[in-house]
């Protein structure tokens, strides 16, 4: 089975010192794709530099979290623009809106992300989004923008039936992460897996955050990893009612058609 990681943050620190054998672990596990993250300017910076150490494998996404919206300055966005036009580069984002911790004032947030698809507006790429909490001023601005940018996914995907279907509507895909299997957090998102059309759906891990709770054998190390991702899937099939073999062609179908992957 080959699966693809849509969501990875290879960059971070905690990845510095062993990258190329997380790399190792993933492919042995069957993951063959992944793109990384880009969630600062620098961030960004730092996904292309990896991805291109692994051309075909790994791919970038290029953009500024709603934590760090204030950095989105006219220099930054213009080095965002420059990156969505490289071929590694296969999203804008992450970007949105995060209410959940307010890091950054929510105005500034809301002119960030509406920068943001400004700019997947000009490149024709898909967007990579981030919604915690903030659900209805993020659907009042996609909305505002969804027939003038390409693909989006709702990243990580943890919120109501109500913001499925809206996002649904709006022909988004979902990526579904590890919360999936957390007993304490992820019920609610149980008896939502089902209800996503086979063709919207798209896994990732999000890693070093969100390992799954789940994971047998237990694992010492609380840093998730690539390699854990066909245990994602292995929920989500279950979940559904389809084999693992299903879901792994259907979402590496998906994923790829999405960011526009080639085979491997």
């Amino acid at each position: 089975m080959d699966w693809i990681d849509i969501g990875l943050n290879l960059g971070h620190e905690s990845f510095d010192h062993d990258w190329p054998e997380v790399l190792e672990n993933a492919q042995r596990a069957g993951v063959v794709q992944m793109v990384l993250t880009g969630a600062s300017v620098a961030g960004s910076d730092r996904a292309l530099a990896l991805a291109r150490e692994r051309p075909g494998m790994l791919f970038a996404t290029a953009g500024v979290h709603p934590h760090l919206a204030s950095e989105l300055t006219d220099e930054a966005a213009g080095h965002l623009a420059a990156l969505h036009d490289l071929d590694e580069v296969v999203a804008v984002g992450e970007c949105g809106l995060d209410y959940f911790r307010d890091f950054s004032p929510r105005p500034v947030q809301r002119g960030a992300f509406e920068r943001q698809l400004e700019l997947a507006v000009s490149c024709g790429k898909p967007v990579f989004l981030h919604q915690r909490e903030a659900h209805d001023d993020f659907l009042a601005i996609l909305r505002e923008f969804r027939d003038r940018i390409g693909p989006a996914v709702v990243h990580c995907f943890t919120d109501s039936k109500r913001a499925l279907y809206d996002y649904l509507d709006l022909d988004c895909h979902v990526g579904i992460t590890g919360w999936v299997c957390d007993e304490r957090r992820g019920k609610e998102l149980k008896s939502l897996v089902p209800e996503i059309p086979e063709s919207r759906l798209m896994l990732e891990t999000d890693a070093p955050y969100l390992k799954p709770r789940n994971l047998r054998p237990k694992q010492r190390t609380h840093r998730n990893e690539p390699q854990w991702l066909p245990w994602i899937g292995g929920t989500v099939a279950a979940l559904r009612g389809v084999s693992p073999v299903h879901l792994a062609e259907q979402t590496t179908a998906n994923a790829r058609a999405f960011f526009g992957l080639p085979e491997r």
